[in-house]
């Protein structure tokens, strides 16, 4: 450890040294039966804890946790994290110089406490004016491949994953929307571990890798978003995908109305895919065990549940490396006439276009309006008096933060370049005067748009999640971009 820290108590600083740092982590382990080991830049508290019998909790077990103060440790820690129920691994990511890397995971024993740990500890004031973040963290397992040519099929395709690379348990290819005899040039690929998924990764990613003579694309997929139990007790929306492009929302709504007539709300369709809105929760249940795998003008479709989308948190999901700006993406490659999708999840309803490819809004956003009666008396307000929930774009956000600090609006500055096909690509250099003598001068995504909104609010939100998270930024986004998802 080293020799000494600075720890904040009440708003003051003391110094701790690394003597006292020991003292204070053998007092914990003492006191709760854990070890404790560092390897690989982190240490592990527990993993198992003492007595434990039987594998891992499973799935879904753990959370992410940034913006911890640097002179933070396990002895002011995980008193915190055991308010949400018993912690099998605690796992802080350490810098070379003894202080933490800003970041931690901590598995509980159950997805309840998991959960509970986000409701109660997300926000946390964990020190006077410092507050952690804490979210959800899975561990990916699954690879999209793009650029897969169209006439392959899920035997062939697996087979062949399966000759360059190890672990792999399963490959889910979906049908073209305009010819269901062809995939849609890209495939999740599904491996038996992370470790085996980020090994293949590794091997595939270097963009010379070909399969069949074509240069594949590939990358993590996009998780699955995880959505409490009570929250999808409460969904009665069915998300229907394989459709036909020419299949009509009437068709839709006729033939799942036809095992009960009336129950059906509105259907809303976009392209290959269309959510229905049931008027009772149970009878979206029941259409869909009746519905899934049936044929409607000639194509067999999916039915499922669809899962609600927490939209205001979405654009910093995605530059956590949790997800995309949701987590259901479409990509659509420059000169490519199918969509790929990075993810399993549903189609979004809006799609708006991101680093050249279709980056949607989440599912079913629609604009929530009301009758504007003649006689209806307005008042005029500032923007600055809403709430930031009142905002969905991230340029909107940035401006609302800078003013909410009491600095100057931020100054947007563009550049270009050119790709190989000849397209321009833009990007934006972001400028806070208040902070630019700092330690950031200026803040610039490494992605570039082709549309110029794009560009900016891309470049917006990347300033933001710096601004939120500090230094912890780039330790977490090497890991993200490293190993996929939140795990290490």
């Amino acid at each position: 450890m080293n020799e000494e820290n600075t720890e904040g108590t009440n708003g003051c600083s003391k110094v701790r040294t690394g003597t006292q740092n020991e003292a204070a982590l053998l007092a914990l382990m003492e006191k709760t039966g854990y070890n404790m080991v560092q390897e690989n830049g982190q240490r592990k508290f527990g993993g198992p804890p003492p007595g434990w019998e039987g594998p891992p909790p499973p799935r879904g077990c753990e959370v992410f946790v940034g913006k911890i103060p640097r002179d933070m440790y396990e002895d002011e820690l995980v008193p915190v994290f055991e308010r949400a129920g018993k912690i099998y691994e605690f796992r802080l990511m350490m810098e070379f110089s003894g202080e933490n890397r800003g970041y931690a995971f901590v598995m509980y024993t159950t997805k309840e406490e998991a959960q509970l740990a986000i409701r109660i500890l997300n926000n946390y004031e964990i020190r006077p004016g410092k507050f952690i973040g804490v979210c959800v963290s899975l561990d990916n397992c699954r690879l999209f491949i793009g650029a897969i040519p169209k006439e392959k099929k899920k035997e062939e395709i697996l087979d062949e994953m399966k000759k360059v690379t190890e672990g792999v348990v399963d490959v889910i290819v979906y049908p073209s929307a305009t010819d269901k005899t062809k995939n849609r040039g890209f495939a999740f690929v599904e491996y038996e571990s992370h470790r085996a998924a980020a090994m293949a990764r590794r091997k595939l990613i270097p963009g010379t890798f070909q399969l069949w003579g074509h240069t594949i694309q590939v990358d993590w997929a996009d998780p699955e978003k995880e959505v409490d139990e009570e929250t999808m007790q409460r969904v009665k929306v069915l998300y229907v995908r394989n459709l036909m492009i020419s299949t009509t929302e009437e068709t839709i709504k006729a033939e799942f109305n036809k095992f009960k007539p009336g129950a059906v709300e509105r259907v809303k369709k976009l392209r290959d895919y269309a959510f229905v809105h049931f008027f009772n929760r149970e009878d979206a249940v029941a259409a869909m065990s009746v519905m899934n795998g049936k044929c409607i003008d000639g194509a067999s479709i999916e039915v499922t549940l669809a899962k609600p989308v927490n939209k205001e948190n979405t654009w910093r999901q995605h530059l956590n490396g949790q997800i995309s700006p949701n987590s259901e993406n479409l990509l659509v490659y420059a000169n490519k006439e199918e969509s790929h999708s990075k993810s399993l999840g549903k189609p979004p309803t809006l799609p708006t276009r991101l680093n050249g490819q279709h980056s949607p809004s989440p599912p079913e956003i629609e604009r929530c309006t009301y009758p504007f009666f003649p006689g209806t008396k307005l008042t005029p307000i500032s923007m600055y008096s809403l709430k930031s929930n009142h905002f969905n774009s991230a340029v909107m956000h940035l401006d609302y933060y800078c003013n909410k600090n009491n600095w100057a609006p931020p100054e947007y500055y563009l550049y270009s370049t050119t790709s190989q096909d000849g397209k321009v690509l833009l990007v934006y250099k972001i400028v806070i005067p208040a902070i630019a003598n700092g330690s950031q001068s200026y803040f610039m995504p490494d992605k570039l748009c082709t549309t110029l909104e794009d560009a900016k609010e891309l470049a917006a939100q990347f300033t933001l999640l710096h601004l939120e998270t500090g230094n912890t930024v780039s330790s977490a986004w090497t890991c993200v971009e490293e190993f996929g998802g939140n795990k290490q």
